[in-house]
């Protein structure tokens, strides 16, 4: 943690002493998923924006499919500015901003326009001016989707969840998500999760709808709960070498193009659960169940029990705020 506060405090001073360019200037873009996902075509439509309203002074290269950097390499390359951008998921963050753990708690947002007036708001600002302290230049809030639960039982009610092996991210909160229903949280690797599934390492898991069909979970997954219970979300950032080489009009070419790529990738991150739902059901080979009223609030009323945990990691403030919208 030493040598990373290090690293950041000197890219911090490089920052401050890096010369404003006219151009061209060539935009790295890193990011991990296929071209054909909600962010691979948020990320080319921000590319085709700001090229053409940059009228060439901006030239923007997209890396999609890890073909430069994964999201775990990512971060020291985007702050030595070798890479001008990317899309990490919020897990990339928490060592160096642990508010970003905020996205992790379940049932947080009620729907997705809670969500993006959260990700808009005064809560979204703080965790971007959080970042923001650390080399980078947060600029927007990227959705995957809401998490939905699958197992090969129904899992409708949480004692459904008791003695159940999920798999997870690598974060505390969803630790603590799980432990509060009686679960066995398992940290795995996301490119090791069908074959834990599939050989029953773990018997379960938490997705969003597009990684449940498009890494076939449902292959090895009876049952599918349409929980909605957390959020899973990407932050698109930037580092201050780079954006201080921006003049003021460069640099609102980019923020412009970064808020309409937000609303059409979001935008399009609904479309396709909804796609994707549907080819869950023609597979034939998962049941999908949809919580009632009084299961999702005996869901909700468990798993809140763990919010008290975090009020000193993520702040009491962000929480009630994010609540609040």
């Amino acid at each position: 943690m030493r040598k990373f506060s290090l690293i950041v405090a000197a890219l911090l001073v490089a920052a401050l002493a890096t010369p404003v360019l006219a151009g061209p200037i060539v935009l790295k873009f890193s990011h991990v998923v296929a071209v054909d996902t909600p962010k691979g075509q948020a990320a080319e439509y921000f590319k085709k924006l700001v090229e053409e309203r940059s009228h060439g002074e901006i030239k923007v290269e997209v890396y999609p499919n890890s073909s430069l950097f994964n999201d775990k390499d990512v971060m020291i390359p985007l702050m030595t500015n070798s890479v001008q951008m990317a899309a990490p998921s919020f897990s990339k963050f928490t060592k160096f901003a642990p508010q970003v753990q905020l996205f992790d708690l379940p049932f947080l947002f009620n729907d997705s326009d809670h969500l993006h007036r959260v990700c808009t708001g005064e809560v979204g600002q703080k965790i971007l001016n959080v970042v923001g302290k650390k080399g980078l230049v947060g600029l927007s809030f990227w959705d995957n989707g809401f998490k939905q639960l699958s197992a090969n039982k129904p899992i409708l009610n949480p004692e459904d969840a008791a003695g159940v092996k999920f798999r997870i991210m690598s974060s505390k909160v969803l630790e603590e998500q799980f432990h509060a229903v009686h679960a066995n949280p398992q940290v795995l690797p996301f490119s090791e999760v069908y074959s834990a599934l599939q050989q029953g390492v773990v018997d379960a898991c938490e997705n969003p709808l597009s990684n449940f069909y498009t890494k076939k979970f449902f292959e090895v997954q009876k049952d599918l709960t349409l929980s909605n219970h957390g959020y899973l979300g990407y932050l698109v950032v930037t580092n201050k070498i780079f954006w201080n080489k921006l003049s003021d009009t460069q640099k609102e070419v980019i923020k412009t193009a970064m808020a309409e790529a937000t609303v059409y990738g979001n935008d399009l991150a609904l479309k396709m659960a909804d796609s994707y739902l549907q080819k869950v059901k023609d597979s034939g080979k998962t049941t999908v169940h949809t919580l009632t009223a009084d299961q999702r609030l005996a869901w909700k009323t468990q798993m809140l029990t763990i919010y008290p945990k975090f009020y000193n990691v993520i702040g009491k403030d962000l929480i009630d705020g994010a609540l609040a919208n």
